[in-house]
């Protein structure tokens, strides 16, 4: 994948030269008629003519695209009108809700346990439980210290996209030696060839990872699309049989890859959104770990890379029973998105309207004065360094603002998009100043 280029101080003042040469050469400067205030106005209008004509993902659209809403938003804390916390948390918190239109999804069955055994010194149960949106069972991991008696405190560990939609919770945990080989492969690459879920459970924590909407056992399956009669997503070549193959599974991925934008259109026709059905589909998975007997439901975290990174986003901004989060690898401003980088990211991230009101960064500030911490990567391919710093800049200006510097850490590593062991080992001291 190529890195958008950003534009440097160089090219910054090269662009500042050519438009004052611009302005230079109007036929009303050479006669000497103007007066200060008409070249102040021709110099602002060729400016924003000059600014017009940049490149960027969607042409020369993106700066006018990314001019359309304020900054900052309308509903921001970071706005002067906004003078205490709880009167704003109100409204942005409707606005919100409102916006990401989360659907009624009820678990409409009983947990069921279908194993219980020991490994790795964690005591496993698979588990799985029927929502009310359609699709298969729910399936879930659950992982706690073996051994360890009484209430323990908690993690929502929530499994990243990676463009890699048959699998789901498998991707950050590991309940036996024979690992399939994509997905040993998955974990070098994006966590220093660990599953964090069983980490973390051995430090004292009981987890919980499921599979959420449209991944793993939730995926959408080829027999069960039907009316896509040409392009990429037709299914009538492809079978469900033998799934387990890695051949299989590429294709697979591929055509999901393909498929999103008919699922985001059909969510978005039908009132809602991608993020809002995921979200309702994350907080199902929550009531199930709040209602584990061993579970201490005071204090509960969630965290995930990049696709995680998203769910803890919407999940950590909107839920509050979500004592302490940790967002890995996916922070940055709706204007990266605009202008760089939305080609990059699922249909999952796109709540619409939404950015008129509030910063991307300021979803998961909606939990303000609740703990964060934000890990990103300096060579992060995915998003622009500079509006992974704007964004740090924004949620700190947040929780100062309402008193709860103390509550809020970014941090910045070096390397390209990952979750790996230094970050794996912070984002676990984290949680056990919080929640422990």
């Amino acid at each position: 994948m190529e890195k958008e280029e950003i534009p440097n101080q160089g090219s910054r003042r090269n662009f500042i030269k050519k438009t004052a040469f611009a302005c230079a050469a109007f036929p009303f400067l050479t006669r000497g008629m103007a007066s200060e205030a008409n070249f102040t106005k021709s110099l602002k209008k060729s400016t924003i003519t000059m600014a017009f004509s940049e490149k960027s993902i969607i042409g020369t659209y993106g700066q006018w695209a990314a001019g359309i809403s304020n900054d900052p938003p309308q509903l921001s804390f970071r706005n002067t009108k906004w003078t205490t916390l709880e009167p704003w948390k109100k409204k942005a918190f409707e606005m919100a809700n409102e916006l990401v239109s989360e659907p009624d999804i009820q678990r409409i069955s009983e947990v069921e346990v279908h194993k219980k055994y020991v490994y790795d010194g964690l005591e496993v149960e698979e588990l799985s439980w029927q929502l009310s949106n359609g699709g298969p069972r729910t399936e879930a991991i659950l992982l706690r210290p073996e051994g360890v008696k009484g209430k323990l405190p908690a993690v929502l560990g929530l499994h990243d996209h990676g463009g890699n939609k048959y699998f789901g919770k498998r991707k950050i945990t590991r309940v036996s030696d024979d690992l399939h080989p994509l997905i040993e492969a998955h974990q070098k690459e994006y966590y220093q060839d660990r599953a964090w879920a069983n980490e973390i459970a051995k430090k004292g924590y009981v987890v919980l990872v499921h599979d959420t909407f449209t991944f793993g056992s939730r995926r959408v399956k080829y027999g069960d699309v039907e009316g896509i009669l040409w392009g990429e997503c037709a299914v009538s070549e492809k079978t469900d049989q033998n799934p387990e193959k890695s051949k299989n599974i590429v294709i697979y991925n591929d055509w999901a890859g393909h498929h999103e934008h008919i699922m985001a259109k059909s969510l978005f026709s039908s009132g809602t959104t991608w993020p809002g059905v995921t979200l309702a589909e994350d907080r199902a998975a929550l009531d199930v770990l709040c209602e584990c007997a061993d579970v201490d439901a005071e204090n509960i975290g969630c965290a995930g890379l990049s696709g995680g990174g998203l769910r803890t986003v919407y999940l950590g901004g909107m839920d509050h029973r979500i004592r302490c989060a940790v967002c890995v690898g996916f922070m940055t401003t709706w204007r990266d998105f605009i202008l760089h980088k939305s080609f990059t990211h699922t249909w999952m991230a796109y709540a619409p309207l939404l950015p008129k009101f509030l910063e991307f960064p300021e979803i998961l500030g909606l939990r303000v004065p609740l703990p964060v911490m934000i890990q990103n990567n300096n060579q992060d391919s995915l998003y622009t360094l500079p509006e992974m710093k704007k964004a740090d800049i924004i949620l700190k200006e947040v929780y100062d603002k309402a008193g709860a510097a103390d509550k809020y850490r970014a941090k910045f590593y070096e390397g390209e998009h990952k979750f790996d062991l230094k970050m794996q080992s912070d984002a676990f001291a984290w949680f056990d100043t919080w929640l422990k």
